[in-house]
């Protein structure tokens, strides 16, 4: 049997899926894995997760093919739409060889139906948040599909989007890995550390309206840290010139700006935080492993209360003017327990096993699904 793992998304996508394929290869020496990935770069990165984590998993790395005036594009332009067209549909014969594909995105689904039936497309998904954008009706195309917990699984089974035997709950390979990357510590001035982490898309994200502010506010401070890392794809990619616009709070001992880097991805800020701020990311379902303050910030004056697609903002105060941060941040942090009582059933229902690894739960739910299927 031959497996694919592909990556043609951003780093921070290949956390959710990459631990499901080592464990596969360290458990099946008879299973073929190949890891498929868009660049040079991305290539690197898990070929240093498998060496450094996992070194008894053997498996293949490939480069996928691309023309090369968007290879040479990629630096400036990342890994977006057009570069992730040209991998999808001018690697189909690649794609063809494989008895699965695996894959933490839904844009594969593209060429679902230029591939054999007998390929089965699994989706590990990535993130475990609320918002609508999880719960597509494209979802159903999926063969077979990889959960955190019971949230998600109850509002899929709702929609229709899985069928029992064709899903596994208490999945989220993220921890494994992040469990064992080193996470330096960012500040020793005995601050609260505050890590503001808006979302990319405009229409749902704090920044536009709201960030400036936001990082004004905290650079005047006397009283906590700032760490300012975005959704990765905010200011994706993160090129040199992009931080210009930063520079003055670069130089600030107190803050802390990432636009995108790999620590960016694996937690870092999240584990060095004592306060999560934002907006609609799910990276608090991921902060909130470790219960803590969280202040969400509404900019577009959302009429959030009661809708699921908000269930997190029910887990500390809500800021609709950045006026009011201040009070907000104090009320998190003196919280007498009735956000963290809150938060404590949030994660039960969003991680199924949050403290164990799960990525070989979810490498024997993929054999079974195939040895079945098959």
């Amino acid at each position: 049997m031959r497996i694919c793992f592909s990556y043609i998304a951003q780093v921070h996508q290949t956390f959710h899926s990459l631990p499901i394929a080592l464990e596969i290869a360290r458990r099946c020496p008879d299973v073929e894995v190949r890891l498929a990935c868009l660049t040079e770069a991305h290539r690197t990165f898990v070929k240093k997760v498998q060496r450094s984590y996992y070194p008894d998993a053997e498996v293949k790395v490939d480069l996928l093919r691309l023309p090369s005036i968007i290879r040479k594009l990629m630096p400036r332009i990342g890994q977006g739409i057009v570069p992730k067209l040209f991998a999808l549909f001018g690697n189909l014969g690649y794609f063809r060889t494989f008895d699965a594909l695996v894959v933490p995105e839904r844009t594969t689904l593209l060429i679902r139906r230029l591939l054999p039936r007998r390929i089965r497309m699994i989706w590990t998904r990535h993130g475990a948040g609320d918002r609508a954008n999880g719960f597509e009706p494209e979802i159903a195309k999926f063969d077979f599909v990889l959960m955190a917990g019971s949230k998600i699984e109850q509002r899929l089974l709702e929609q229709k989007l899985i069928k029992p035997g064709q899903y596994a709950t208490g999945v989220y390979a993220k921890f494994d890995l992040v469990r064992r990357m080193p996470h330096p510590p960012l500040f020793d001035n005995g601050r609260p550390t505050v890590v503001y982490n808006p979302h990319f898309w405009r229409s749902l994200s704090s920044w536009p309206t709201d960030g400036q502010r936001v990082l004004d506010f905290f650079a005047c401070s006397d009283r906590f840290n700032l760490i300012f890392a975005p959704h990765i794809r905010l200011f994706y990619p993160p090129r040199p010139d992009k931080y210009d616009d930063f520079s003055a709070y670069m130089k600030l001992p107190h803050m802390h700006i990432d636009l995108g880097s790999e620590a960016s991805a694996d937690m870092t800020y999240l584990f060095a935080a004592d306060l999560y701020l934002g907006d609609v990311s799910s990276q608090v379902a991921e902060f909130l492993v470790r219960p803590r303050p969280c202040v969400f910030l509404n900019s577009h004056h959302v009429d959030w209360a009661g809708d699921p697609n908000y269930r997190f903002w029910t887990l500390g105060p809500v800021v609709d003017d950045v006026a009011g941060l201040e009070s907000a941040l104090d009320e998190a942090l003196s919280d007498d327990g009735k956000y963290r009582a809150l938060q404590l059933d949030y994660v039960r229902e969003t991680f199924a096993e949050a403290e164990h690894d799960t990525a070989p739960k979810g490498a024997d739910a993929i054999m079974k699904y195939l040895a079945e299927a098959n």
